[in-house]
């Protein structure tokens, strides 16, 4: 059965897209631990990262940076944290979120709400800026 990312990438359900290449696709988190929470994800579904190619492994982490780098430029933080727990999905991603301090990454955190509008603005200032720089 098709992880719930994979229906992501088939356009089966809706995201907040803001990177995507033929390998890959980075989307919004719908339940973010800070504004700008991203998941970068193979589009290959393979459900432990550590299974994945040397390959894979080496250009998911090359277009996670891309993306940090565009996430950066819209958010307001002092670094992008990357987590990969891979419990919640079977389906390898990496966490992308924006932090000040290291409890920014506790998933015991309360989750930020945002608006429809507020994901969409905030996904396309991000893309675009994906886009051009890459």
């Amino acid at each position: 059965m098709a992880s719930i990312f994979t229906k992501i990438i088939n356009g089966n359900i809706p995201c907040y897209k803001v990177a995507e290449d033929n390998d890959f696709i980075a989307f919004f988190d719908i339940s973010p631990l800070k504004k700008g929470h991203t998941l970068v994800v193979p589009k290959l579904e393979i459900d432990y990262i550590f299974d994945n190619s040397d390959e894979t492994l080496s250009k998911i982490l090359v277009f996670a940076r891309k993306v940090a780098k565009a996430i950066e430029r819209n958010v307001e933080c002092k670094r992008i944290g990357l987590i990969v727990v891979g419990l919640e999905v079977p389906h390898t991603h990496i966490h992308l979120v924006p932090i000040d301090h290291e409890k920014d990454l506790v998933f015991a955190n309360p989750r930020v709400k945002m608006s429809t509008e507020e994901f969409t603005e905030l996904s396309k200032k991000i893309y675009d800026t994906f886009k051009i720089n890459n």
